[in-house]
């Protein structure tokens, strides 16, 4: 079984529950794992119970032989699909960005080349001896970044 024909497969199902495929993997044991998330909100059990049972009406355990998993994106995983990323947009998110800077900024806009951040840095400022909190507006290409991910903050 191979990624494509199950997206062909379930797709609609997914969509009509309010949630997209971040990600499908099969294992060459045909172990497979389908991620996906909310449109809106958060996954809940429910979905995950539903699709894996519409799977299975899909796909014959006895004729496939797989393992099925179904699960949200997590909260501490890195973006892998760009709906993530405009699901994203106008909260707080963990970015790494090639060669080891790491900050918390809030994402405030994404297409498929770039990434645009809203962030406070402190600075040296001209005509200051202290360091003063900057704030910045950058666009950061895709290819500046090596990980976005939904930022945890606890209260």
């Amino acid at each position: 079984m191979n990624a494509s024909v199950i997206l062909d497969a379930i797709n609609d199902e997914i969509v009509a529950r309010g949630c997209f495929i971040v990600d499908v993997s099969v294992s060459k044991d045909n172990d497979i794992v389908l991620t996906v998330e909310s449109e809106e909100g958060t996954i809940e059990l429910d979905d995950c119970v539903a699709l894996s049972r519409y799977f299975e009406t899909k796909f014959d355990r006895e004729v496939e032989d797989y393992s099925l998993t179904v699960s949200s994106a997590g909260l501490d995983q890195p973006f892998k699909v760009y709906r993530q990323y405009l699901k994203a947009v106008g909260t707080k998110v963990e970015v790494s960005l090639k060669g080891g800077k790491k900050m918390v900024a809030e994402l405030e806009a994404a297409d498929q080349e770039s990434i645009t951040l809203k962030y406070v840095a402190k600075e040296a400022v001209e005509g200051k001896k202290k360091k003063e909190l900057v704030e910045h507006l950058d666009r950061f290409t895709m290819d500046q970044v090596n990980a976005v991910r939904p930022y945890i903050e606890f209260k």
